[in-house]
């Protein structure tokens, strides 16, 4: 079966376990906010039910990382001391993946990541949440293209 947003199964439904959060800057709710996008963007995305167990495709992660690195340093004047123009927040996930419908597709602790940088006039607090999101949009989108778009 092929769909206008690239999807490429035959099966019909998808169990997505709670991802886990295995990391220890990351707020509390971190992977159920992702387990809970991940549900969504699958039913968005194809025509795939969404059912608690024993879907014909199953997926269960952990988020492994979840780091802010200082970036572009910058020259702070005559004393020769330098700081960060900006920060990175890298958020990574490990991802196993059943194709019970075509099991060759299925795949074991792939992992998935990437970042959005801020400047560091703003404080994390103020920027977690959209900064989160903008990665969870990539990461979902590796994710999906993995698994049923075969990409």
């Amino acid at each position: 079966m092929y769909s206008l947003s690239g999807a490429s199964t035959t099966a019909e439904t998808i169990t997505v376990e709670e991802f886990l959060n295995n990391t220890d800057l990351a707020p509390a709710n971190i992977a159920q906010n992702f387990t809970n996008r991940l549900k969504d963007y699958y039913q968005q995305n194809s025509s795939l039910r969404v059912v608690p167990e024993e879907g014909q495709l199953q997926i269960e992660g952990v988020i492994t990382d979840y780091r802010l690195n200082p970036l572009a340093p910058v020259s702070s004047g005559t004393d020769r001391t330098t700081q960060a123009d900006l920060t990175r927040l890298t958020i990574a996930v490990r991802v196993n993946y059943v194709d019970t419908t075509e099991p060759k597709n299925s795949f074991k602790d792939r992992s998935f990541s990437f970042y959005a940088d801020f400047p560091n006039t703003q404080d994390l607090i103020q920027v977690q949440e959209s900064l989160e999101r903008k990665i969870f949009d990539q990461i979902l989108i590796d994710i999906f293209n993995a698994t049923i778009a075969n990409w």
